[in-house]
């Protein structure tokens, strides 16, 4: 394994795996959200500024039958040229006659994007053939894609293998692991979790985990429903999981002897019907009338929260505390988000991970203001389970 602050990229075509897998508007191919693309700026200058060439590959959408318009690259090559501040080329195709004489005419200094590697059903097959079709285009591999990173595909773990002296992490997929690392292992504390979502059955791994690293655990959002209820509860008609009350109570028995505190809600803003006008209530979470259903955290559960965090040293958050999507049920989350940010000004290292918090920060304006949003999406929370994520793997060995 090579490092890329030290590898000598001059007169060398560097195989860069990126994540540009951005969100589009159906009709227009409008880019709605550009993070994947300017996370991976650093590592492309700094490979130009070290006199190499970028050939990128990505995949975008999923795919099922070859070609499709809908997830051509070439939606988002103005965006990545605006990004880069420098003219992008692209061939139509990530292997075959047409990418390898557009990497042959490619020159130091200058930028290549592949077409979709996910065209191919070769890639996410992890295709052995395909991957060395792949690393023939360049002379070192760079994966700078922690968030497909828990995949065995191609362009992001197999290919790896035909670069065992010429392979590295990219500057984004280091930041990922360290910022990850620091929460996981740090022995700072007191270390709290903030744990939200819809379903218990979505997060079990990642608690468990957690419990053994952690002196708290916050759960928020859909998920503290099934807890409630697992207690004997009356949650109404909200979200629950009853084929995980069990699932639940064995979580907060393991974290009693682990002398983890399991930090629920003590009340909840509740509606009767699953709509941003429908009709509001603050009661106790255990409280709920029938008919009703909880959309997030009352005033005592934010504050309950906020004295927690106040007293963090180190913060993971994932997963929304409501449907924050509504505006008339978007408090909770947006404490939580204010909260994190306090402690973060007070001293605390904090990180947000998953889709929808880091939707959460972006939409309410902090996420510059807390000390490291993750790209990582699913890539982030196997980590969080403990799984060693191939991609990673793939660059170590």
């Amino acid at each position: 394994m090579q490092s890329i602050h030290s590898y000598s990229f001059q007169n060398k075509k560097a195989l860069v795996r990126v994540d540009f897998n951005v969100p589009l508007e159906n009709s227009t191919f409008e880019i709605t959200d550009d993070t994947r693309i300017k996370a991976a700026v650093p590592t492309i200058k700094k490979i130009l500024s070290a006199g190499g060439s970028v050939i990128l590959m990505t995949h975008l959408g999923r795919p099922k039958n070859g070609p499709d318009e809908a997830s051509s690259l070439r939606h988002i090559l103005k965006r990545i040229e605006d990004v880069c501040e420098t003219k992008v080329s692209f061939s139509k195709s990530c292997i075959g006659k047409e990418a390898e004489v557009a990497c042959s005419k490619l020159k130091f200094g200058e930028i290549l994007v592949l077409e979709n590697v996910r065209f191919f059903k070769e890639e996410t097959n992890g295709d052995r053939a395909f991957a060395q079709y792949l690393a023939k285009l360049g002379d070192c591999y760079v994966n700078d894609a922690f968030g497909t990173a828990h995949r065995a595909h191609a362009s992001t773990t197999i290919i790896a293998d035909f670069f065992p002296n010429d392979k590295m992490f990219g500057l984004l997929m280091e930041r990922e692991i360290l910022n990850i690392d620091k929460v996981l292992c740090s022995s700072e504390a007191p270390k709290t979790a903030i744990v939200g979502g819809a379903k218990v059955s979505s997060k079990i791994t990642i608690i468990e985990n957690l419990l053994s690293k952690m002196n708290s655990i916050i759960i928020g959002g859909g998920m503290a429903y099934t807890f409630i209820k697992a207690q004997g509860g009356k949650i109404g008609s909200s979200l629950v999981e009853d084929d995980y009350l069990q699932t639940a109570l064995n979580i907060l028995e393991k974290a009693k002897q682990r002398g983890v505190e399991i930090i629920l809600p003590i009340d909840t803003i509740i509606a009767d019907s699953f709509t941003n006008n429908a009709k509001r209530k603050e009661v106790k979470i255990s409280e709920i009338p029938d008919g009703w259903m909880g959309l997030d955290t009352g005033k005592k559960s934010q504050i309950l929260f906020d004295t927690v965090l106040s007293n963090s040293k180190i913060i993971l958050w994932n997963g929304p505390m409501g449907v924050f999507e509504f505006t008339n049920f978007q408090s909770g989350t947006k404490q939580i988000a204010k909260s994190i940010v306090d402690a973060t000004q007070k001293g605390a290292f904090s990180l947000v991970g998953g889709g929808d918090s880091v939707a959460a920060v972006n939409k309410f304006g902090f996420a510059d203001t807390v000390s490291y949003v993750s790209t990582g999406g699913g890539a982030m929370l196997e980590y969080l389970e403990g799984i060693d994520l191939p991609g990673i793997k793939a660059i170590r060995n």
